[in-house]
């Protein structure tokens, strides 16, 4: 029962980081592009704020879960006589989990903590720039978790 609860969590949290990122970055980024500077860069700062506050608990929890799912399985494999061997698809997907985790924290604590800055004094180049920055990163992150997915299909349909 423990298993399936975190295996929904880390599911359910991988569904709001990368659809959120998919509506950011396609609907959300177009919609708003037509807005004057000001009024696009303080929308897109407060949508990203809590966007962010969602991503980081999101993150957390599929780092963790995703830990503790691979050490259940190894503690069983190990407890029944056998030697654990990550298998490829697993790998991947752990070390692109922690890439995004790395990713999404740089985006959070670096670069919308600048974007936040230039945003209260009214800085709007320089919050452009910002983020140019964010939204670049965001699509490395999307892209990575998009194979993430793929990776983790693959492997599943086989």
């Amino acid at each position: 029962m423990i298993y399936a609860t975190l295996k929904t969590l880390h599911v359910l949290s991988i569904v709001v980081w990368i659809g959120g990122m998919v509506f950011a970055h396609f609907f959300l980024r177009p919609a708003v592009a037509q807005l004057e500077a000001p009024l696009r860069l303080r929308l897109m700062h407060d949508v990203l704020g809590r966007f962010f506050q969602a991503v980081l608990v999101a993150s957390l929890l599929t780092l963790a879960s995703g830990v503790w799912m691979l050490g259940r399985v190894a503690k069983q494999v190990v407890q029944s006589g056998g030697n654990f061997e990550m298998t490829l698809a697993w790998t991947v997907m752990a070390v692109l989990g922690v890439v995004m985790v790395a990713i999404f924290m740089h985006i959070r604590f670096a670069l919308y903590k600048r974007f936040s800055r230039a945003v209260a004094v009214s800085e709007w180049a320089t919050a452009g720039a910002a983020l140019a920055q964010i939204r670049t990163w965001v699509s490395v992150n999307l892209g990575l978790g998009v194979l993430v997915v793929i990776v983790a299909l693959m492997r599943w349909s086989t």
